[in-house]
């Protein structure tokens, strides 16, 4: 008997050290910030390791022909031990669909100079959800796009509200911020809506992200660029997709920085000032000035004009002055958990559209008309706007 409970102990230890071993990718992949020639690309193992992605032009060869080119995560010259990688991809053709695949090789113990290497996670190329995103391009002459916004951790409204708006037929997705209610935890981030978001789109086609003040708040709240916009030197910034040029703000927290909610700890009216000259230096590029239409994404309006709170009254007071005299077409909002067609006035020159948390935006830009559909969950139009050029 005693042999027996031996054998039944070192047999579990046995088990026990294999499943030990097993690296795994836990969360991802999924696209940040692609552009015409590049792209980042982000996921999490469940094993401190390093991570790189292999490329590979979409021309039908197999992926097995030619040794594929590598990026790695790394950081000055230096492959990244991490369970989250990152990973920008560059030197992309405009307009040119890649196949990609991710790896995590775990990293098992460090001695002086000498590192330990185990597995390696990877996903299979035969996988029924092949790896593939195509790059933007500012000479299509068509493009597409859908706006989620202040879905508050309600996971079940993403797939709903992007079904709605035809979804895979799309260029793209914006989440114009409060995905949630506050940022606890990578998990929580990723269990709030992110899981859901890779499941439906994310692997192969890109999801821009404008920061909600919801997101601003919690635990996990400064940790919010290592999962968005990981390799961009701001959360706000500026990109091309066909005909349009999309700028995205960060509009901050709501109240002013001295309020007993944020705890002394936020300093948002200097980051607006701040991001406020780079906007001024950003509608002045030839990506912006080149572009049929131009196209605003900021968690907070700055309309209604009626008692503003202090973010918004911010917005109104350092953006809108240049956006102004830059020609924007339209800003696209969230925040009020109510949809308004806000039309241009004296002190507002361009139209502000504030999307609700239960309806989805959906525009389609061909030849001069921008068109604009909004509808709600039960797929009922709610309004529909024209910008004509």
């Amino acid at each position: 008997m005693k042999r027996f409970l031996f054998s039944v102990i070192c047999a579990l230890t046995v088990i026990a050290g294999f499943a030990q071993e097993q690296i795994a990718i836990k969360h991802g992949p999924y696209l940040q910030n692609l552009k015409e020639t590049e792209t980042t690309i982000v996921w999490v193992s469940n094993k401190a390791s390093v991570g790189w992605v292999e490329v590979a032009p979409d021309d039908g060869t197999s992926y097995y022909r030619f040794e594929r080119t590598k990026f790695f995560d790394a950081t000055n010259g230096v492959k990244n031990v991490s369970q989250l990688h990152t990973v920008r991809v560059t030197g992309l053709k405009p307009g040119t669909s890649y196949r990609y695949r991710i790896y995590s090789q775990e990293v098992l113990e460090r001695k002086g100079e000498e590192i330990i290497y185990g597995n390696v996670a990877a996903p299979s190329i035969y996988d029924r959800r092949t790896l593939k995103f195509t790059t933007n391009d500012r000479n299509k002459p068509t493009t597409s796009f859908i706006m989620l916004n202040d879905i508050h951790g309600n996971t079940d409204y993403i797939p709903k509200l992007l079904d709605i708006a035809g979804y895979k037929e799309t260029d793209m997705i914006i989440y114009n911020g409060d995905m949630m209610n506050w940022l606890m935890d990578e998990e929580d981030l990723f269990r709030g809506f992110m899981d859901i978001t890779i499941e439906l789109f994310a692997t192969k086609k890109p999801m821009y992200y404008a920061r909600g003040n919801h997101e601003t708040r919690g635990l996990f709240a400064t940790s919010f660029q290592h999962y968005f916009s990981p390799k961009e030197p701001h959360l706000y910034f500026l990109l091309r997709q066909g005909p349009v040029c999309f700028i995205f703000l960060d509009t901050g927290e709501d109240k002013p920085d001295s309020d007993i909610e944020y705890h002394g700890i936020t300093d948002y009216d200097n980051y607006r000032t701040e991001q406020a000259k780079w906007l001024s230096e950003a509608v002045k590029s030839q990506e912006f000035l080149d572009a049929k239409f131009k196209v605003i994404i900021a968690h907070m309006p700055p309309l209604p004009d009626e008692d503003l709170w202090h973010g918004q009254a911010e917005v109104a007071e350092k953006f809108v002055p240049i956006l102004n005299e830059a020609g924007v077409d339209v800003m696209l909002c969230g925040h009020l958990h109510q949809y308004f067609n806000n039309k241009p006035t004296e002190k507002v020159r361009f139209p502000v559209i504030d999307n609700s948390s239960n309806t989805v935006l959906k525009g389609v830009v061909q030849e001069d008309k921008l068109y604009l559909e909004i509808k709600n969950m039960n797929g009922d139009l709610v309004d529909k706007i024209y910008i004509n050029h």
